[in-house]
């Protein structure tokens, strides 16, 4: 049987000091058969000539340039030239296990899906283990498209391309949206209705590097970053999936697009909190507008209806509330 080639796409921009070893972990894989894509993102920082250092080790990696445009245009623009078979991704300041490609692979052959992912595990700029945001299951395990639809609207799945392997003829075109975070989510929520079982693997092969500061992660607290805003919008994108594919996650995908708002409330800071943002407002009234909706829903915790009663009513009074709480 031929081995399938896997297409592994890293999006580059400005990381020359962990470039290096994002990409060996890859080159070093024990599954072979690769096409590796760099995919620089107008770095100004030396980061598109260190690129070409890489590819003169190893012939299996391919250099593509790109005016800056974010992560989700550089690999739209890897996989309109992908020739795999199979597509990964990795983060640029991510690294990955030397037999993460080999366990994906196996678990779809034997497992005879289109799709698998490995569980995660998080490192901080210290070498410090975070907690796991994501819980490995305790064995191998094969998810249909409504459970791990459920998964994800209960926040127990993994929405990350980087950790699985996915047939690339399953990708629409344009397939992550541009200018926007949580972009993951966006995609595979669209994806999985086409994608059938999802094998889920338990070795955490993919080892994530929490840097301050890279994505949507924050360095100053007084930051508002948009992937808030960008996930509610997701939830109600969902939310018309979910109607249309599966009518028995309703309830669950309602309890998602309060949780999501939930979030956007207890971090935007204060003083957004105004009349003239049309997205704070939108949300606080979609909360008063649902209100006995989530009452009644069995899923919402006694905490998160607390929560959205009080937001309902009060919401810059709760958050002062809330800030004033956590200071003492």
């Amino acid at each position: 049987m031929e081995i399938p080639l896997i297409t592994v796409i890293v999006p580059v921009y400005n990381i020359k000091d962990y470039l290096p070893r994002c990409v060996r972990s890859i080159t070093a894989q024990t599954y072979s058969r690769l096409e590796i894509i760099l995919v620089d993102d107008g770095s100004t920082d030396g980061t598109g000539q260190l690129c070409h250092r890489l590819a003169e080790e190893d012939g299996r990696i391919r250099v593509l340039h790109k005016e800056n445009g974010g992560s989700s245009s550089a690999r739209n623009l890897a996989l309109a030239q992908a020739a795999g078979e199979y597509v990964g991704f990795v983060d640029s300041d991510d690294y990955i296990a030397p037999d993460m490609y080999e366990l994906l692979m196996r678990g779809i052959r034997e497992f005879g899906v289109s799709a698998a992912q490995v569980a995660r595990d998080e490192i901080d700029e210290k070498g410090n283990p975070l907690p796991d945001i994501c819980v490995p299951p305790k064995e191998a395990t094969v998810l249909d498209d409504r459970e791990f639809m459920e998964e994800l609207l209960m926040h127990r799945g993994d929405c990350s391309f980087c950790t699985k392997l996915i047939r690339r003829d399953l990708f629409p075109p344009e397939a992550f949206p541009v200018g926007k975070l949580n972009e993951d989510f966006h995609l595979l929520v669209r994806m999985l209705p086409r994608m059938g079982k999802v094998a889920s693997l338990p070795d955490q092969a993919y080892h994530v590097f929490y840097r301050i500061g890279s994505n949507s992660r924050k360095a100053d607290k007084e930051t508002f970053s948009r992937v808030y805003a960008d996930c509610v919008e997701n939830a109600d994108m969902v939310a018309e999936i979910v109607k249309r594919d599966y009518p028995e996650l309703e309830d669950t995908a309602f309890r998602f697009g309060v949780f999501q708002r939930l979030e956007y409330l207890l971090h935007i800071p204060i003083s957004q909190m105004t009349k003239d943002n049309a997205v704070y407002r939108g949300i606080v009234a979609y909360l008063r507008r649902n209100w006995w909706r989530a009452m009644r829903n069995r899923i919402l915790t006694e905490k998160n209806k607390a929560y959205h009663t009080l937001f309902a009513i009060a919401p810059r009074r709760l958050r002062k509330l809330h800030r004033a709480l956590r200071r003492g």
